[in-house]
């Protein structure tokens, strides 16, 4: 079953359930596919649907930072749960170890060897930790890789 569809399986289930916290969450991820599915005129594979529900993640991780920054805890607790359902979606993230194992192994396969090559060695990793892992994190362990 692809990713899109166990999410729309899912917004069923919310419905049939009364389950309106979720409903509403779950309308907002696929109004975000369905807006990049209009927009470019595709129909959205799995690896894209997880992109849309990175940058999702992402977007409430910001928010809840703010929220909590100026004692907003109704919209913090808001933000908190879509956060929780949206990374329900996401595939396992990757540990500390396995993720730096994967960047030096990258870093070695485009050759990098220094700074300026960042960015082939952040698009050969995209694909591969879309979902897994923050790419700013990911970011400041390459750079620190490639600068020592």
């Amino acid at each position: 079953m692809s990713l899109k569809s166990r999410i729309q399986d899912d917004v069923k289930s919310a419905m049939r359930a009364h389950e309106r916290e979720q409903l509403a969450t779950l309308r907002l991820v696929t109004a975000a596919i369905k807006q990049i599915e209009v927009d470019e005129r595709i129909e959205l594979n799995d690896e894209q649907v997880l992109a849309v529900l990175d940058k999702m993640v992402k977007q409430r991780r910001e928010s809840l930072e703010q929220y909590e920054k100026a004692g907003r805890e109704d919209l913090a607790e808001t933000e908190r749960f879509e956060l929780a359902l949206i990374q329900g979606y996401l595939p396992e993230p990757l540990g500390e170890a396995e993720l730096t194992e994967l960047i030096t192994s990258t870093i070695s396969e485009v050759g990098a060897s220094s700074i300026r090559d960042m960015g082939s060695v952040m698009s050969a990793l995209r694909s591969q930790v879309q979902g897994r892992a923050d790419m700013k994190a990911v970011s400041q362990v390459v750079k620190t890789q490639l600068t020592s």
